[in-house]
């Protein structure tokens, strides 16, 4: 009950910028008292910061959220839409795994009875994904980013550019029908960019908050992306015009 309301709460800060303790003791059904505890926890986890009567959010647009912050973001969500993703591998497939906490789900829900040659762009999936035995799980190289853990580098878009796959799972910082796909880092764009070029199949997994988000870099066009899976908490509005412009959208 606890981390479900804190999760609504971090979910609304992230969504309108700014919350007040005494709107979100109404909506929530719970003493202001319980929400100052609530705000601090999530202050001492990185998520917000704390104001006189209320808190802002703590994660800009142009600059990454640390993993362990956007891990316990949403998390019920991204699970959801890690489940639902991972019934879209079929067997044999080559795969790429980008780096992000919703991949990281897609990885965990992967079922075992699948023959699949995985690329993982992250040590935390890699390490995941070497548990399943019908999986040969690879990396490509370069340099890993502190915290993180994902590959970035010239290593990491060489060791892509040498291999062709049939899906790419990938995380972003933001989708737009109108801006298109975007990402924080200029090093993590990189990467995705050149996975983007090697896979066959597109499948970007996004929780709510991500879609009609506009991050600091542009990776391609909504015209690159083939599925996009997503929870039933996204914007209506951006949903269709996603389907509008050709994107297959889940909603888990």
């Amino acid at each position: 009950m606890k981390r479900t309301r804190q999760e609504k709460i971090a979910a609304q800060v992230e969504a309108v910028g700014r919350v007040k303790v005494a709107d979100l003791s109404l909506q929530l059904g719970v003493s202001e008292m319980t929400v100052r505890r609530d705000l601090e926890q999530l202050e001492n986890s990185g998520v917000l910061i704390r104001l006189h009567g209320g808190a802002v959010s703590n994660i800009s647009r142009s600059y990454e959220p640390g993993f362990e912050v956007r891990h316990n973001l949403n998390t019920d969500a991204k699970a959801r839409i890690g489940k639902l993703a991972a019934t879209l591998i079929r067997d044999r497939e080559t795969i790429v795994f980008d780096a992000g906490s919703t991949t990281l789900h897609v990885a965990e829900h992967i079922p075992n009875n699948l023959h699949i040659r995985a690329m993982a762009l992250s040590l935390r999936i890699a390490t995941v994904l070497s548990d399943f035995p019908n999986i040969t799980v690879m990396t490509p190289g370069g340099t890993v980013r502190q915290r993180e853990r994902s590959f970035i580098g010239g290593g990491a878009i060489s060791g892509l550019e040498k291999l062709t796959f049939d899906s790419l799972f990938l995380t972003v910082g933001g989708i737009s029908a109108l801006s298109g796909v975007t990402e924080y880092e200029v090093d993590d764009a990189e990467v995705k960019k050149t996975a983007l070029r090697c896979a066959k199949r597109v499948i970007v997994v996004a929780d709510g908050s991500k879609l009609g988000a506009v991050a600091f870099v542009r990776i391609c066009d909504i015209e690159k992306v083939d599925i996009l899976v997503t929870d039933k908490g996204a914007p209506e509005e951006e949903v269709a015009e996603l389907r509008k412009l050709g994107v297959e959208v889940l909603l888990a």
